[in-house]
Parts: structure tokens; sequence; C-alpha cells
């Protein structure tokens, strides 16, 4: 990603913890990346850190670190109060959408804990969370999500596809029976309605390499 060559370099006072790569890839992104708890926790107590730095693709480290699953990092994030939770990509993908969609349960929990959170901020295809992780079947994530008062469980894509539609076309049971216990479930569905293959999260391998 070539941001390996900064890695641990911000522990001293005069070294700017916040110079990128060409790819907008600073040292935190580099160390939420990469699950290097060690290195995040000494970048951190620089005062003079960015916390909400984006690369090319819109991404912050605290993104980074939801969409790897790396739980202790975020959680580690989150306890600073300028780090911004609701951070999207390029595509319209929140820390949050990143890590349902990843079926990353202890990520979620940590984040449905920081209050200031949107739940139903959808990507451009018009996929929520909660959709994403209905889609996938991730059953755990989807119990979660619907625990929030404020978590529309409605929402519909591009194509008026609603979570409950997508996880009964795909046969996830576990899912559509968390989906009808909520009581405010819309199950009509639109007249000639046949599934469309929602996208592949767009940007999945953004910034992998």
């Amino acid at each position: 990603m070539g941001f390996s060559r900064y890695l641990g370099v911000g522990y001293k006072n005069d070294v700017n913890p916040n110079i990128a790569d060409e790819d907008g890839e600073t040292p935190l992104s580099g160390a939420a990346w990469g699950g290097h708890e060690g290195v995040a926790r000494m970048l951190l107590e620089r005062n003079n850190i960015n916390l909400n730095p984006t690369n090319k693709y819109g991404i912050t480290p605290v993104y980074e670190a939801a969409r790897k699953g790396h739980e202790g990092i975020v959680k580690m994030l989150l306890e600073q109060v300028n780090v911004d939770p609701n951070s999207a990509d390029v595509y319209g993908q929140t820390p949050l959408f990143r890590a349902a969609s990843k079926g990353h349960e202890g990520v979620v929990k940590v984040l449905l804990e920081r209050a200031n959170f949107d739940l139903n901020t959808a990507n451009e295809h018009g996929i929520t969370p909660l959709f994403g992780a209905a889609c996938k079947g991730y059953e755990g994530v989807v119990k979660m999500l619907l625990e929030q008062v404020d978590v529309d469980p409605n929402t519909v894509d591009e194509y008026g596809q609603t979570p409950l539609f997508k996880a009964a076309c795909k046969g996830h049971e576990g899912v559509v029976k968390a989906l009808l216990e909520r009581a405010n479930v819309d199950l009509s569905t639109p007249n000639n309605m046949v599934e469309h293959h929602s996208p592949e999260l767009p940007g999945e391998d953004m910034g992998e390499s």
C-alpha cells in the first residue's frame, strides 16, 4: 500500500505523523489497515495526529480497521472524541456498512456503542448496513442492527428490493426470522418483483494491496 515505510516513526517529537503517501495513506491509516494495535496506540499519543485523514478513495483509519475486522483498533479509535464514525468512502459506504457487510460482529457491536451513528446511510446503490448483512446472511449482525430503534428495516435498493426480500430470495432462514420479528417490517412486495442481483460491494478491493 505504500505506507509500510512510515509505520512506527510518529513517536519522535520532530517527526510529522500525518505525512501521507501518494495514495493519501498516513501512518495511522497503515496501522489501522494492518491491525497493528501497538503502533496505532503510539500514534494516538501524539496530540497533533490527524484522526480522520482520507485516502484517494475517501477511506479513513476507522473505516480501514472496520472493514478488516480489527475490533481492537476500531475501539481504540472510537475512544477519540474527534474520530468521525460516519465517514463515507467515495461510494457512500461507512465503517458500519463495511463491517456489517463483511459479518464482523465484534466491530459492529463496538460501532453501535457510539452514540452519534447514522444507522441507515446507504451506498450509491441504495444498500444500507442492514441490507448488506441481510443479503449476505449474517444473522448475528442483522439481529444487532434490528435491536437499534432507529434502524429502518424497509429501506429499498436501486431495484426496489428490501432486506426481507433479498434474504428470502437467498434462503437465509435465520435472517428472515429475525426480520419478521420486527414489528414494523413491510411484508408487501411490488407486483412482478423478481430478484435482481445486487452488485458486489463497489471498491471491494480498493486499497487492499
